[in-house]
Formats: C-alpha cells, structure tokens, sequence
C-alpha cells in the first residue's frame, strides 16, 4: 500500500484518527509484524520518513499512561545554562508537533522544568530548526545575512521566539521581549540571559512562542513549558513536604487554517498525553490513599477556557488554593472549580480518593459566548488512588525565595483608563480583525512598529476598565507587570489576587458591556519600558488583539 493509500485510508475525521491512535498503540502492545492488518489499518499513525523523523518531535505517552512530572533544570552557582531546540514534524493525517528539545546526554526530552530561584540567572540558547510552513504557501526568504534577530525579521511559521509568560523582567532583547524578537530557522542559536529578581513571587510561570505570525501553530502543536521560581512553601508553609505535581493543559487542532474562527475540531492533552475518552483511555493520575498533593496547572491551550474539577463519582472536591499566576494569594480559599483562562495558572492542594473510589480531573463544560468556540465537558485524566502510586517528589523546603506576599497596588489610583476589545469582518467573508482598544482612540489592528497605545510613567497607579464588546470571552493578559483584579462584570471581588491573565466574559448581545476592573502599579522603576498587552487567545492577538504600554522613567 503506498503512502497516498494510507492516507486514502485515513481522513481528518476525529473518530477515525483517535480509533487509528488507539490500534496503533495496541499494534505495539502485541510486538505485531510490518505486514499485519493491523498496522495496515493504522497507517495514519506513521510519521514523515526516518530521514525527517530524526531531526523532529520526539514519542509522546500512549493511552492509559500515568502521568509524570517533566524533566527539572536547576541551577548551579546561581545559573541556570541551557539549550532548547525548536523542532516541528508532520504526521500523516494528524496535528503538527512542535517541541523544545532538551538533550539531557543519554537521551533528549521535551519541554523540561526550569527551575530559578530569587537571584538566579537564566542563561537559555535557543535553536530554531522549525521547518513547518502551511500547505499550498511559499515561505519567505530569509533575512539577508548577518540577520540580528533582535531587529525583527519575517513572519512566517518557521520563524520564533520566546515569551517567558508572567516573569517580571525587563521588556528588552535576550530578556522580554517578545513581539519585535525575530529568530529565522536560518539564525545562529539565539540567547536569552536576565536575573531574575530577588524579590519575585515564587509560583508557576510558564515558556510559549509569541512571535506574530507563528506563534499559534507552534503553541497549538505543543511548544511549551513551565518554569518555576523557588519559595513558594515560605510563604504557604502547608505546601511544605507534599508530593509536588506539574500539570500542563495544551491543545491541538484538526487543522491548520490560520483564518478560521471559530477553529475546529481540538483536543486537550495532558502532559502531552491526549484526554479524549472514551475515544481512548484516559491519563492515569496515581496518588496515595487520602494523601494531600501539591498540584501546580498550568493552562497552555491557545484557545481553552478551563474549569477544572476534581471529580469523587459525581461530587466535587474543595481543593485549597494557594497561588494564581504565579502570585501567592492573599487568603487561601477551599473552590471546587479552578477557572482558568488561556495562559493562566492556578496552584491548589488536592486530597486524594480513597483506595478504589473512582475519582478523574474534569475539564467542565465552559460557556464562551455566542459566537465563540463549543467548549463541552471533557475528563483530563482518572485519579486513581494506589498503596504503591508513582507520586512526584516532595516540594523540598529551605529554598531560596521570597518571605512574605507580593505588595499589593496603592489604595487610590492616580489615572483610570477604559479600553475594550471589538471584532470586525473583513469584508463579507473574513477573516475576522480584532481589536484591543483604548476608548477615544481609533481601533486599529496592532503592528509592532505602531506607537505605544498607552503611556504613562514611573510613580503611577492606574486602574484599567477593561470592557468586552464582542459576542465571545477574551482572556486579558499583561506583560511585565501583576495586576489586582478589583471587579469582574460590575461586581466589586471580597478577595482581590494579583493576576497576569483574566477572562473578560462574552457581551450577550444586548445590555452593558461586561467588564473587569485592573489596578497597575508602576511606582517600582524597573517597570519603565515598553511592554504589550493582548488577548491571549493567540489567533486573537496575531490577527490584531494587541497593544503597547510605555512606562517612562520618573
């Protein structure tokens, strides 16, 4: 059967594509021969040939496979010194992988921890060798020789760079930024290298492309990874000694249309392990009898809103919240859901099921809007409680970090500022323009080379009024700086938490725009510079969600 029949065989269905997974993880299984039927019906799940295979995306877990923690980088003498590859690799009939490849010596992995205290440096090299580019296009040349990534360079979807989501650091080349940034597949490895601040939250923080033009099929096909700064259980002292699990939700897509909103068909994954039952089985989290985790979730999905639960039968648990975005809360609160916009992260302690009661993380069935994707109920993964579970090691403690709580905004704003996110047709029949606007000003779609839509200087405190005026949730996200969330549509929150990234809910069509209110604090003088704020809906943001703050000095 040649290559074109197999293909014949197996079209983007996704009940065809995810019975295909499944016998080709039971082909394996059963050691079958090259010429059984079975791998004759399973021919979808081949890759490019071996000659592309080799420089690509490494095997992700099969069905049914208990969930680990990745790969930690820590640092040594106060630097963390490592390189990351960006690869991608086509599978026939499937989504496009992208990776960061670590190679650890005796074997390479992908996306690893990296793990910062306080202090530290990182000093990450990063080679893009993203060979991707969209079907029945021509990539652009490259830049003419000697390229200087930090100038820019074109946009197409094998160029990249790094946004390091929620890091308080400089908005500079090699540091954060993250929308002039240009590394072309034909550039030297390219370097990031900043310290991170002695007086940083300790929290989840997490690594994604954010380059315009690229950056959701490289997000979508998997190119992410969390980082941790140290000195969380100083803070909430109960985390101290529980067995510490990193969870990252990411989503791929049937197809790579860059114009089509809403997408189509997806599926979630955890930990890169696909959570479609009852497709296929489920990711298996294993857990101690009544034993308390620490779980830190990060949402690296470039369009799910998440609701997550933890399911006993068909009760949800309270679990304790200990950290949004990266920031420890002020006061910690037992939820039984954990919402999540793209981007988003929440760290809780969750109390395992007793032996043999069945339990599963549920993603809940999340209301978007009217004109905004389908978001149905789907469970990540079954909790299964086991004398001899395979649980993550200890959060150690006497880690260098932070003491106290971040410091909250100044009571009284000095500047309000209202901005609003809009959408527009182009034409009859698309594609869809979005706007993150600030009111007064004409809505444009963002250009990197556009003046800042915002400006103001150190010594500020200012409350933005973030209005939605479209028919679907956007997730509004800031780059260098938390934000107190103070009120979500009108209603003024008892318990205010510093966030980077908030949903702002769809407008029902009739009635006041929702809004949430943002306080900003720029009184700290490392905030001076330029950063960007965009919907982190990704296709929102490269197709015109976006904009600049410039924080000039006092």
């Amino acid at each position: 059967m040649t290559v074109q029949q197999q293909r014949g065989h197996c079209r983007a269905g996704a009940w065809r594509r995810h019975s295909c997974l499944l016998a080709g993880t039971l082909a394996r299984a059963w050691h079958f021969h090259a010429a059984s039927p079975a791998l004759l019906i399973c021919a979808c799940c081949l890759t490019l040939p071996a000659a592309h295979a080799q420089t690509g995306c490494l095997g992700r877990p099969y069905p049914n496979t208990v969930i680990q923690n990745p790969l930690d980088l820590t640092a040594s003498n106060g630097v963390l010194k490592a390189e990351l590859t960006l690869r991608s690799q086509e599978m026939l009939e499937l989504p496009l992988k992208a990776c960061y490849v670590y190679d650890a010596g005796s074997e390479q992995v992908e996306a690893p921890t990296l793990r910062l205290a306080p202090g530290d440096t990182l000093d990450l090299s990063l080679k893009n060798e993203f060979s991707y580019f969209r079907h029945h296009t021509t990539p652009p040349p490259p830049s003419p020789p000697p390229h200087d990534p930090c100038t820019g360079g074109n946009t197409a979807t094998t160029s990249t760079n790094i946004d390091f989501h929620g890091l308080n650091i400089p908005p500079d080349c090699h540091a954060g930024e993250a929308t002039i940034t240009t590394i072309e597949n034909t550039d030297p490895p390219f370097t990031y290298k900043f310290q991170i601040p002695q007086d940083h939250p300790p929290g989840m923080y997490w690594y994604h492309p954010l380059r315009l033009g690229s950056a959701t099929v490289q997000l979508n096909g998997g190119a992410s990874g969390v980082i941790i700064v140290s000195g969380i259980e100083k803070v909430k002292p109960e985390v101290a000694g529980l067995p510490e699990r990193i969870l990252v939700v990411r989503q791929q897509f049937d197809d790579d249309d860059p114009e089509a909103w809403p997408p189509g068909e997806s599926e979630l994954s955890l930990n890169f392990e696909l959570s479609v039952s009852p497709h296929r089985p489920s990711p298996v989290i294993q857990m101690k009898p009544g034993a308390k985790e620490f779980w830190r979730v990060a949402n690296a999905a470039s369009q799910a809103f998440l609701a997550l639960r933890v399911m006993f039968g068909k009760t949800a648990q309270p679990v304790k919240l200990i950290a949004l975005d990266g920031v420890p809360v002020r006061k910690s609160v037992d939820l039984r859901t954990i919402e999540l916009p793209p981007g988003g992260r929440a760290e809780f302690i969750v109390t395992g099921p007793a032996a043999g009661q069945e339990a599963r993380l549920l993603q809940t069935e999340v209301e978007i809007g009217r004109t905004g994707p389908e978001s149905d109920e789907q469970e990540l993964a079954k909790i299964v409680a086991t004398p001899d579970a395979k649980v993550p090691p200890a959060l150690v403690g006497g880690m260098p970090g932070a003491t106290a709580p971040a410091p909250r905004p100044a009571a009284r704003p000095t500047v309000v500022r209202k901005l609003y996110f809009a959408e527009a047709n182009n034409g009859t029949i698309g594609p869809t323009r979005y706007f993150l606007a600030v009111e007064g000003q004409t809505p444009r779609t963002f250009k990197p080379s556009a003046p800042p839509a915002v400006v103001t200087k150190v010594g500020a405190v200012e409350d933005w009024i973030i209005a939605n005026r479209t028919g679907e949730n956007h997730a509004f996200s800031m780059h260098g700086v938390h934000f107190l969330l103070l009120a979500a549509d009108g209603k003024t929150l008892l318990n205010p938490e510093m966030r980077d990234t908030v949903t702002v809910p769809a407008w029902e069509g009739e009635g006041p725009y929702p809004t949430v209110r943002l306080r900003l604090d720029f009184r700290d003088p490392r905030t001076a510079g330029t950063h960007v704020f965009h919907c982190h809906i990704l296709h929102h943001a490269e197709t015109g969600g976006m904009g600049k703050l410039q924080v000039n000095p006092q």
